[in-house]
């Protein structure tokens, strides 16, 4: 199993406020554009999409309260996989200390072509929270995706 962690960031959100916004898997669709919901499904504990033909489904596995959720494929996925978030205290109450960390069944190939897109990728989605959370527009967000969806 190749290991993959992404930084860690001082999110401007109480850890009960972090927690609860990623506990029901149908929030992640509140991120998504209107027109980038087609084909997905999701429940509290579960989300389901076709990409690019493959189909891949998120189920979470575990939750402690206010510090960490895990996730796993649901086994439709071309390769198995795990992720946890962390939401640990930051010695502020107003304030997480948020990171990912990623687990996934991959070759050694797949490994050298994607494991650091994944860092990164996994590193952009600690800064782009960190950067809501304080007020300023994540990197590389496009605002005029929502227009019309006020």
């Amino acid at each position: 199993m190749a290991e993959f962690k992404s930084k860690h960031g001082i999110v401007s959100r109480s850890q009960a406020e972090m927690y609860m916004s990623f506990t029901d898997m149908r929030n992640f669709l509140n991120y998504l554009p209107e027109d980038k919901k087609q084909g997905i499904t999701a429940d509290y504990d579960s989300i389901k999409a076709s990409v690019q033909g493959f189909d891949i489904g998120v189920t979470v596995t575990g939750r402690t309260p206010y510090s960490r959720i895990a996730f796993s494929d649901d086994g439709a996925s071309p390769f198995r996989f795990g992720a946890t978030m962390f939401f640990d205290d930051a010695g502020d109450p107003g304030k997480t200390d948020f990171h990912i960390e990623v687990s996934a069944e991959l070759n050694f190939m797949m490994q050298m072509m994607l494991g650091s897109k994944l860092k990164d990728a996994l590193n952009k989605i600690v800064d782009g929270l960190v950067d809501a959370s304080e007020g300023r527009m994540p990197e590389g967000f496009d605002p005029s995706m929502f227009k019309g969806n006020a």
